[in-house]
């Protein structure tokens, strides 16, 4: 994150004696990412977050591919992904690499009983249905419909959903998410030519500590294993914090479109970027203005990327059949483009309802068995 917030009560100088009415200390902790060579916060506790019970044993979620094919075009219906009551273990991965996990998930309900801290990668959670709230030690941020989350790696939560119906789009980066460089100054803020600003972010807004003592578990996960770990004090009982380092919302609903005369290329549509693979969205926007433009897109190699398209809502004039949820799979390697028929109909139209994310990846993505179960098997041959 690019600028600084702070928030409840922190010392006037970091590292320094701060303490409680009684005559305490409060309990420092540094919260950094990168070593100590990025961004970072710092959180001020009741209590040292060091305090352990005891651990349970180590669960593996790792997922693994069900193919060695990596040239074949895939379409995917996200939304036969059952619902599933436990968030965790709603999220079920399709595809992943070496540089990130992507995962669909229907939870029914929140994380009440435990905490969950994801210490293998940042999350990135697109909002498809479902509204709530995220609870984590910097404070309480609300989400719906069309919301990018992110979780830097390490931040302890709890998720909570205002009722059953919920689909999720979640990433696991095992690099940090970060904004564009392109879009941002070498201070940090995003430019003016940036289709979004600071101002379309929802950051935590502050709560009370939690004071409670007990047995709490957080269920970390690391190197593909859930471990259970128990802590003596609840992990939210921050008196105050400061930094660059903390979760926020984007929603998708605010990301401004760049068009042009004759059609603008992918890269224009790019939201977060990270080592290895860029998100992208597409939005509703006014389609191409030169007299002779063709609105859909041409035909185009993967040369260097993988690229999967998770459909949201609104029309494609790119693609015949498309349903909500519906995901496509384009493999680096060989090209793809529109269906026949919809580049001559696209001709002429104002204006497109799309809304989607984008997810290409520079290394190849390995399917699962999950996937391979929720696969529309005719896809590959849907131009002819």
């Amino acid at each position: 994150m690019p600028h600084y917030i702070s928030r409840g009560q922190i010392p006037g100088k970091r590292h320094t004696q701060f303490r409680k009415p009684d005559g305490t200390l409060y309990a420092e902790q540094l919260f950094s990412t990168e070593g100590f060579s990025n961004d970072s916060s710092l959180l001020y506790h009741e209590h040292p977050p060091t305090a352990i019970l005891k651990v349970d044993q180590p669960v593996s979620m790792a997922p693994s591919a069900a193919t060695d094919s990596v040239l074949k075009h895939h379409s995917l219906d996200g939304f036969a992904i059952h619902p599933v009551t436990d968030y965790i273990n709603s999220r079920k991965p399709i595809v992943f690499n070496t540089d990130l996990h992507i995962s669909l998930a229907a939870p029914q309900e929140g994380v009440r009983e435990y905490f969950y801290k994801n210490a293998d990668a940042d999350e990135l959670i697109f909002v498809h249905e479902g509204s709530g709230w995220l609870m984590t030690a910097y404070g309480r941020i609300t989400f719906g419909y069309g919301d990018y989350i992110h979780i830097p790696r390490g931040t302890i939560y709890q998720i909570h959903f205002d009722d059953t119906s919920n689909r999720l789009l979640i990433i696991d980066s095992f690099s940090a998410i970060r904004f564009p460089e392109k879009y941002m100054s070498n201070k940090g803020q995003l430019l003016e030519h940036a289709p979004f600003c600071e101002r379309d972010l929802r950051v935590p807004e502050y709560q009370e500590p939690v004071l409670e003592k007990g047995e709490f578990l957080i269920k970390i996960k690391k190197k593909g294993l859930i471990h259970g770990i128990y802590y003596r004090h609840h992990p939210f009982d921050v008196i105050g914090w400061d930094g660059c380092c903390y979760p926020y919302v984007f929603s998708i609903h605010d990301f401004e479109p760049i068009t042009g005369r004759v059609h603008q290329p992918p890269p224009v549509h790019q939201t977060f970027e990270a080592r290895n693979f860029v998100v992208c969205s597409f939005v509703p926007r006014l389609f191409d203005y030169h007299p002779l433009a063709v609105p859909a897109p041409y035909n185009h190699s993967n040369i260097d990327s993988d690229e999967l398209l998770y459909y949201v809502d609104g029309d494609f004039m790119s693609r015949k059949s498309v349903t909500r949820g519906m995901l496509t799979l384009h493999p680096g390697g060989i090209p793809h483009g529109p269906h026949p028929g919809t580049v001559e109909k696209s001709i002429g139209a104002r204006e497109t309802k799309e809304l989607a994310v984008m997810i290409d990846t520079f290394h190849p993505l390995m399917l699962t068995q999950t996937a391979l179960d929720i696969e529309n098997r005719e896809y590959t041959n849907s131009w002819i």
